[in-house]
């Protein structure tokens, strides 16, 4: 029986999610944890990778087990698990769905805040920028769900069979005081850093070292960027991940300072 298991990591601790010899990683924990509870080598396949300190408000894995046991796996699993790593829910499958190939959107979510806040550390990412131009920023947003060719933001695209990603949407929303920020980008794939890569040139933009039609030139004319330099990890969130038959409401709760209803967040 195919299961897809709904959970949530802060990922600030590992080395992103694929595993790897010699690090630790979210998925190395789960099959380990899962091993462990169902008493045999388990094995899973994620809805996609998040890099080294990369959180996920909601992620998906599908998992195969064969004969399933009478108990509660999601309370087993949940204690035995670290603290930062949540099992939300197991749901059972019809058929062979894909946990990766399957979804049709995936939702980022990158924090900024202005001032040191050792509240907000490894939750969002720090950038000593007081007096980022907002309005310059909002209008590259703006352009990305117009282009489709994003080689020129990725990190390796060379190892990508091609760099087109279809951006359904992209918005900026800043706080009251405009000293924390939240960029919201959905598309139909990613490329390896491509996010971080974004933000990195959005506050450039925000610094005045970039300008818009720079920024734009870059998707217009998608060749191999000579100079990339990623935004930092720790506000990064894989934030929403939408199957065909499967469109679930995240579970997590951000802690007030990243709380992303419109009370908080004004579009820029």
């Amino acid at each position: 029986m195919r299961y897809f298991v709904h959970l949530g990591y802060h990922g600030t601790q590992y080395s992103g999610w694929q595993k790897h010899a010699g690090v630790m990683s979210i998925q190395q924990v789960l099959e380990n944890s899962l091993s462990q509870v169902l008493k045999t080598p388990t094995a899973i396949v994620g809805c996609g990778r998040t890099d080294a300190k990369v959180h996920a408000s909601q992620f998906f894995f599908h998992v195969d087990i064969d004969n399933p046991r009478e108990f509660d796996l999601l309370f087993r699993l949940n204690k035995i698990l670290p603290a930062d790593i949540a099992i939300f829910d197991i749901i059972p499958m019809a058929g062979l769905p894909h946990a990766r190939f399957d979804a049709t959107q995936r939702s980022y979510d990158y924090f900024i805040h202005t001032y040191k806040d050792p509240f907000l550390n490894g939750f969002s990412s720090y950038y000593n920028e007081q007096s980022l131009d907002l309005h310059e920023m909002k209008k590259a947003v703006a352009l990305l769900p117009l282009y489709h060719d994003y080689r020129a933001f990725c990190k390796s695209p060379d190892r990508n069979e091609h760099t087109l990603c279809h951006v359904t949407s992209a918005e900026l929303f800043a706080c009251k005081n405009a000293d924390r920020i939240r960029f919201n980008i959905s598309a139909n794939r990613f490329l390896s850093k491509m996010i971080r890569v974004i933000v990195g040139r959005l506050i450039s933009i925000g610094t005045g070292e970039m300008s818009v039609d720079e920024f734009e030139q870059n998707l217009i004319k998608p060749q191999n960027a000579q100079t990339i330099s990623p935004a930092h990890p720790q506000g990064l969130y894989l934030s929403k991940v939408t199957y065909p038959y499967l469109d679930l409401p995240a579970r997590s709760v951000f802690t007030k300072l990243l709380q992303t209803d419109l009370d908080t967040w004004q579009n820029v």
